[in-house]
């Protein structure tokens, strides 16, 4: 599918984060908190809004978390039995590698979802997403 930029970055009241681009940055960075922050502890500088104005720069963006994803599931493999530790609001908690990765997918689809949704009031005709066909 192709977006014009202005409709890329339309904000919509509807969607919590406002616009297509700012949807598809959040799920990045969900990726990056639990999958880099946690996963793999590394000291990970968010992707902000603004710094993506293009498609071309959030497939960029998404493959740098295709990266760190593969990246995690390579540390996962050769550790097994491990404990992701992480802190949420100052409580430190305790999860498998599985639970981490089921939660950032289940993320990406639930705003997947309002990106498709989004598109239709913007007049675009939605792309298949089933990863399966």
């Amino acid at each position: 599918m192709t977006i014009f930029p202005d409709d890329l970055t339309m904000e919509s009241s509807s969607f919590g984060r406002g616009s297509i681009r700012n949807l598809l940055v959040h799920v990045a960075n969900v990726y990056e908190f639990w999958i880099g922050k946690h996963g793999l502890k590394k000291d990970i500088k968010f992707t902000l809004y603004d710094s993506i104005d293009s498609i071309h720069e959030i497939k960029r963006l998404f493959s740098s978390v295709d990266q760190l994803t593969q990246e995690y599931f390579d540390y996962v493999n050769s550790n097994p039995g491990i404990e992701i530790i992480y802190d949420i609001n100052g409580i430190k908690k305790k999860t498998n590698p599985i639970t981490i990765f089921t939660h950032v997918i289940t993320h990406e689809f639930h705003h997947k979802g309002q990106i498709l949704s989004l598109s239709r009031q913007l007049g675009y005709k939605p792309v298949d997403t089933d990863i399966i066909r």
